[in-house]
């Protein structure tokens, strides 16, 4: 047994954290701002006091044994760091999967930017005060100073980089915004760029299940940066059509331009670029599988948010920055579909595309084009 602080603990990840631990028949500490109150599987100490701000933490922690493995969830990373010096033999602290990663067009990517998928050797952080991005900035300030505190042996550092969280009780709901339009009976839902927007997601049990395993395989995990997500990831189209079946709904999918597709800027979190992490070393070193599936995983957050909607322009509506402006989708519908009449009647004859390499019938046969569109028997 060993005696656990963690910081945060009460949200979507923090309590199967906990419970986890209790499970293992760890001695569990909570420390949270106090907002949110929840149940865990058995009493566990709570510390209220807010760990944004370094005065508040260490007050919190003022006269309060020392710990064996602390994990950072919540608050400001560079403040734990300090406090915790010394005062704990490891530390598993929870970040971004992209969080702190220089801008796509940092000339340290290459000549062609950020690359399609990060690879976990092959990353840089943004610079410290960097004007461009400075809450990034921060957080990668943030993870250098975790692991320099490891390297003077102020106690063992482990980082855990979190995809964009889904699931029952995860802050700012990604799939409300699908959610509410089928369960409001709209017929037509927008999606950009035919929904091929491709962002790393990670269900909140399976997050939780990848921190409990940082914290409790010290041997695997100290020294190291992990980043984790769900094993199988799929493309925004996937997961609304699987939205639209499991909710038993007739809707329809208009693809729109990024530019014009402004209801859809929420659900794809106002981006248009992919953000795609490579995740295999928390399988192979930690041993992470996803204990639930993500189809299951999705399926049950989307029946938890029918059965706990959020209130229309409440905080978690806010948080997605969703107007579900109904009146303005459907006038920009009738305009898309006037624009691809007015298309369809220009007309764009195409010539046959061919194989690059030839297929000879006789040796020594020349490439030739073919004689048959071959595109007719794919249709």
């Amino acid at each position: 047994m060993e005696r656990i602080l963690v910081i945060g603990g009460t949200g979507a990840t923090g309590v199967p954290l906990v419970n986890g631990l209790l499970t293992l028949g760890h001695d569990v500490t909570v420390l949270h701002g106090g907002q949110h109150e929840v149940d865990f599987a058995e009493d566990v100490r709570h510390i209220h006091c807010d760990p944004h701000f370094a005065d508040s933490l260490a007050g919190g922690l003022a006269g309060v044994r020392d710990f064996d493995v602390a994990v950072v969830m919540y608050g400001r990373l560079e403040h734990a760091v300090r406090t915790l010096a010394g005062r704990t033999g490891r530390v598993v602290a929870v970040g971004g999967i992209m969080g702190g990663n220089a801008l796509p067009d940092d000339p340290r990517w290459g000549a062609m930017g950020m690359p399609l998928r990060v690879t976990e050797d092959d990353e840089h952080l943004l610079p410290d005060g960097s004007p461009e991005w400075p809450f990034g900035a921060k957080m990668a300030s943030a993870e250098r100073e975790l692991f320099a505190a490891h390297e003077r042996g102020d106690f063992g550092a482990t980082y855990l980089g979190y995809p964009l969280l889904y699931g029952p009780h995860a802050p700012g709901p990604q799939d409300w915004s699908i959610v509410r339009r089928v369960l409001d009976g709209r017929r037509q839902i927008i999606l950009q760029d035919s929904g091929l927007r491709y962002e790393m997601r990670g269900f909140t049990e399976n997050m939780a299940h990848a921190v409990l395993l940082a914290a409790t395989r010290p041997a695997d995990a100290v020294g190291r940066k992990f980043y984790v997500a769900d094993t199988r990831q799929y493309t925004a189209r996937q997961r609304v059509e699987f939205i639209i079946r499991h909710l038993g709904a007739d809707v329809e999918i208009v693809d729109i331009a990024y530019d014009q597709a402004r209801p859809a800027h929420p659900f794809a979190r106002f981006r248009r670029d992919h953000r795609i992490r490579a995740t295999e070393l928390s399988q192979a070193v930690l041993g992470y599988v996803d204990p639930v599936d993500p189809p299951d995983a999705l399926a049950r957050t989307v029946d938890w948010l029918v059965a706990h909607p959020p209130r229309p322009g409440d905080e978690d509506e806010q948080k997605i920055g969703d107007p579900f402006d109904y009146a303005r989708e459907d006038r920009i519908v009738r305009a898309v579909r006037r624009f691809a009449d007015e298309v369809a009647g220009i007309g764009y004859p195409l010539p046959v595309p061919a194989h690059q390499y030839r297929h000879p019938r006789v040796p020594g046969e020349r490439w030739t084009a073919p004689l048959v569109d071959w595109r007719e028997s794919t249709r």
